[in-house]
């Protein structure tokens, strides 16, 4: 009340969102103009309590598609994964992650322009120190290839961002690693992994229900 507003734009709600369901008649009926369009659409995985309860969750063909890649990734020789969270090393360790996300696509190397750069070390440091991050990376016969960076939220694991070095697509270790960050979820007791807005494939092939995403425009008449 009291507040000189002509235009409320809200960004990115998810279709089930009680804003979509109740502010635009809320709206109308106070004689505003309500407009609303898809933005994009973002997936998740509701967790089950196990691995072997996550596998039976996905479909058969991507079952047999990701227990292919493991297998094929084994045969390649030593391989691990692990995750980071302590602020220090987490901070030690970003640029890393930062250059295997600009090698991975030629968007994401045009994207982190160095003030992006300078957001990207001060949130994860930030998230760090308060117990909000998992930094994980992928390693191959000793060599970094994958990185994901995580932030927790509640009893979510949410997939902030991404990387991995091209030579190595072949065993599809960007897809891989994000398995391993949802085993790892799994473990920590997580009730969802959510990927985040994007249409991408691989979370679909991960289990991934896909929602949509809407912005609404509300405007005095």
């Amino acid at each position: 009340d009291g507040q000189n507003c002509d235009v409320l734009r809200l960004e990115s709600l998810i279709e089930d969102s009680p804003t979509l369901t109740h502010l635009p008649n809320m709206a109308r009926d106070r004689g505003y103009t309500v407009e609303i369009e898809q933005e994009d659409v973002t997936s998740g995985v509701v967790l089950p309590e196990s691995w072997e309860g996550y596998l039976a969750y996905l479909s058969k063909k991507d079952r047999h598609e990701l227990r292919r890649k493991l297998r094929r990734l084994d045969a390649q020789g030593d391989w691990c994964w692990y995750s980071l969270t302590d602020a220090i090393e987490v901070s030690d360790r970003l640029n890393d992650f930062l250059s295997l996300m600009r090698q991975s696509h030629i968007d994401k190397d045009e994207y982190m322009t160095p003030e992006r750069e300078h957001f990207f070390h001060s949130i994860a440091e930030r998230m760090a120190q308060i117990g909000r991050v998992k930094l994980y990376f992928l390693e191959i016969n000793g060599r970094t290839v994958a990185t994901s960076l995580c932030f927790d939220y509640g009893s979510s694991r949410l997939l902030y961002n991404s990387g991995y070095d091209p030579e190595y697509s072949y065993f599809s270790v960007g897809l891989l690693l994000h398995a391993m960050c949802l085993k790892d979820a799994i473990e920590d007791g997580l009730d969802y992994f959510d990927f985040l807005r994007g249409p991408e494939s691989y979370k679909q092939h991960l289990g991934g229900r896909q929602r949509s995403l809407f912005r609404m425009v509300v405007k005095r008449s």
